[in-house]
C-alpha cells in the first residue's frame, strides 16, 4: 500500500515521493500475492474518487470501476476525511498544566492529538521559518515540562519542549481526552470561525516543524512510543463512534506493532464494527495492508496468509488477526481453536465489548449474566441474559503453548506489555482486551477509559498475561500484575474504605438499569452475576497461585 508520511495530505505525500504513485501496481510489494490485481493510482483514487464522495457525487456519478470490483483502497485515505462538522467543541490545550504525561495523545480513538518534543535550540531555530505573525501564538503552545524540560537540564542537558495539537479534521468531540487528563491541560471549548482558523493553522505549523527529537524519548517509557511519527500507523478518519473504545485499542495496537516493525506488517480482519468504520469507502485508516474476511474465519485467513508469507520468506513479518467477540468468542470460535493449535505464529487481538455491536446490541458469549441485549432482552420474566460469560482467556490457555493476555486501555503498560509480549513470542497468541462500546453499554462518549478501569477494579474483567516461555506450570506462566488488591476478594477504595464490586460496575452502566429498583438495590439476578465475577476471579488466583 502507499508509503504517507502521517501528518501529510497524500498528495503532498506523492510530491515528495513520486515513486508514490503506482503504489498498489500489481501489488508484487503486497502480502496478497499470486493473482495479479490491478493497477491502483493513488493521485487518481484521491482526486477522483474520494474527491467525488466529498462533493456528494461518488455514489451516484462514479463508474464502477476495476478498483472496486476488487474492493481496494490505498493506505491511509482517511487523512483526507474531515469531522470538523460534528460536534460544537472542540479541546483547548493549557500549556501551563501540561506535565508531558501523554495521556490523552494514547487515549484518543481518533489520532486527533498528536505530541512532539523538540530540543529548545531547535524549536528556536525552526520558529524562524513560521510567518512573522503567527510566531508568538505558534511558540506559546510549547511548554516547559518537568518530564521533558526540567528533567534534561538537571543532567546538563538542553531542556526539550513540549506540545500537543488537535486536529480539528479528526476530532469528534468526545472529551475523552479532558477526561483522562488528571492535570487539567485541556478543556472543551465552543467552536467559532476564528477559533477553527487559529487551530487548522496550528496543527498545519505543527506537522511542518519537523519529528520529535528521539533524544528525548525514554523507550522505558512505554507511553512515550507516540511520540515517534512512524507508530502512527492509525492515521485517523474512521467512521467509528465518538469516543469508541475499540478505535483506542486498535491505535494502541497499531503504534506498539509499528514501535517494533514500522509498517512491515499485516492485518485479516473479521467482519464486525472494527471493518465497518475502517474501509467505509473510501477511507481508510491503516498505513499497512490489511484485508477483512467474514465474520466466522479470519483466523483461518490469516493462517493462509501466514503460510504464504512464509513461503515467500517472510516469516519475520507479523500478522495480527482482529475480531470482535462475536467473531472469535462465538461464530469463529473452531477457527481460532484451529489456529491455536496449529501452533502457527498469527496473532489475536480481540475487541471484547461483551455484545454484537455490529447488529445493533446482540448478546454473544462473552456478554455478562444480567446484561440487557438484543435476544436477551430484560423483560418481566427474564432480566436480561441468563446465562455466564465465556471466559476466553481462561480456554486460550489450555491451548499447545500459546501466548494469552487480557488488557484494556486504561492499563496503558499493561496493554503495551501484553501487545510486545505477543509479538516476541514464537508462536499464536490471543490478546482480549476490553473495549467500551458507548451506545450499547448506555456510556457517555467520555467514558470509555473510566470504564475500563472500572471494569478490571470490580473484577468484571481481570487483566493477565499467561507466557508459555515462563515456565513449566500454570502458575509460573500466568501474572495477575496490574490488578488492585491481588489476594483479596474485592478491592477496597483506599478513600472510603468501600469495598468496590461488580455491582459498582453495573450499577455506572445503562445495560444494568433495569436491575436496580428505586431506592437502588440490585436484583437476584445480579447478585448472582456477583458471585460469577467472584468465582471467575478466584478461579485466576488459584492458577496463578497467588492464593
Amino acid at each position: 500500500m502507499a508509503t504517507v508520511d502521517k501528518h501529510e495530505s497524500m498528495n503532498e505525500a506523492n510530491e515528495r515521493d513520486p515513486h508514490n504513485n503506482n503504489s498498489y501496481g500489481t501489488l508484487r510489494d503486497s502480502p496478497y500475492v499470486g493473482v495479479d490485481l490491478p493497477i491502483l493510482d493513488v493521485n487518481d483514487f484521491n482526486e477522483r474518487i474520494i474527491r467525488g464522495y466529498e462533493d456528494g457525487t461518488g455514489e451516484k456519478g462514479l463508474p464502477a470501476d476495476l478498483s472496486v470490483a476488487r474492493s481496494l483502497i490505498p493506505a491511509g485515505t482517511a487523512t483526507l476525511r474531515d469531522f470538523s462538522y460534528v460536534a460544537p467543541e472542540i479541546p483547548e490545550y493549557i500549556t501551563e498544566n501540561c506535565t508531558g504525561c501523554m495521556d490523552c495523545v494514547t487515549e484518543c480513538p481518533d489520532t486527533a492529538i498528536l505530541g512532539k518534543v523538540l530540543a529548545e535550540s531547535t524549536l528556536e531555530s525552526r520558529l524562524q521559518d513560521v510567518p512573522e505573525e503567527d510566531r508568538d501564538m505558534f511558540e506559546a503552545q510549547w511548554s516547559k515540562t518537568r518530564k521533558y524540560y526540567d528533567g534534561p537540564q538537571k543532567k546538563g542537558k538542553e531542556g526539550g519542549r513540549f506540545a500537543i495539537i488537535i486536529d480539528p479534521s479528526k476530532c469528534k468531540g468526545c472529551a475523552e481526552c479532558v477526561t483522562v487528563c488528571d492535570d487539567l491541560a485541556l478543556k472543551m471549548i465552543p467552536k467559532s470561525e476564528e477559533t477553527m482558523e487559529q487551530i487548522r493553522k496550528s496543527h498545519r505549523l505543527f506537522k511542518e516543524i519537523g519529528p520529535s527529537d528521539e533524544q528525548y524519548i525514554n523507550d522505558n517509557l512505554l507511553i512515550d512510543m507516540m511520540l515517534k511519527e512512524q507508530t502512527h500507523i492509525y492515521v485517523g478518519g474512521a467512521g467509528s463512534c465518538a469516543g469508541c473504545g475499540e478505535g483506542t485499542a486498535l491505535r494502541m495496537m497499531c503504534s506498539a506493532t509499528g514501535a517494533k516493525y514500522g509498517d512491515q506488517w499485516g492485518i485479516v480482519a473479521a467482519t464486525g464494527c472494527n471493518t465497518v468504520y475502517t474501509s467505509t469507502y473510501p477511507y481508510n485508516p491503516y498505513l499497512v495492508p490489511w484485508t477483512n474476511s467474514l465474520f466466522e474465519n479470519a483466523p483461518a485467513d490469516a493462517m493462509g496468509i501466514r503460510s504464504r508469507w512464509d513461503q515467500m520468506g517472510w516469516g519475520d513479518k507479523p500478522i495480527w488477526c482482529i475480531g470482535g467477540d462475536g467473531a472469535m468468542f462465538d461464530i469463529g470460535f473452531q477457527s481460532l481453536s484451529r489456529m491455536l493449535a496449529s501452533g502457527m505464529n498469527v496473532k489475536v487481538f480481540v475487541l471484547d465489548t461483551q455484545v454484537y455491536s455490529n447488529t445493533g446490541g446482540q448478546a454473544s458469549t462473552s456478554t455478562y449474566t444480567g446484561q440487557n441485549t438484543k435476544m436477551s432482552v430484560h423483560g418481566k420474566r427474564y432480566g436480561g441474559k441468563q446465562e455466564r460469560r465465556k471466559e476466553i482467556a481462561q480456554i486460550a490457555m489450555m491451548h499447545p503453548r500459546t501466548f494469552v493476555a487480557q488488557t484494556t486501555c486504561a492499563h496503558t503498560n499493561h496493554f503495551y506489555k501484553s501487545v510486545l509480549g505477543a509479538l516476541e513470542f514464537d508462536g499464536p497468541a490471543v490478546i482480549n482486551c476490553y473495549t467500551t462500546c458507548q451506545p450499547e453499554h448506555g456510556v457517555a462518549d467520555n467514558m470509555a477509559t473510566d470504564q475500563a478501569r472500572l471494569s478490571v477494579d470490580t473484577r468484571a474483567f481481570p487483566i493477565l498475561i499467561y507466557d508459555p516461555s515462563k515456565g513449566d506450570t500454570i502458575k509460573k506462566r500466568l501474572s495477575l500484575q496490574g490488578n488492585p488488591a491481588m489476594k483479596d476478594d474485592w478491592w477496597k477504595n483506599p478513600k472510603t474504605g468501600e469495598v468496590v464490586d461488580f455491582i459498582d460496575f453495573c450499577r455506572s452502566e445503562g445495560r444494568f438499569a433495569k436491575h436496580f429498583d428505586k431506592e437502588g438495590n440490585p436484583s437476584e439476578t445480579l447478585l448472582t452475576a456477583k458471585e460469577e465475577r467472584l468465582e471467575n476471579w478466584r478461579q485466576l488466583q488459584e492458577l496463578a497461585g497467588v492464593i
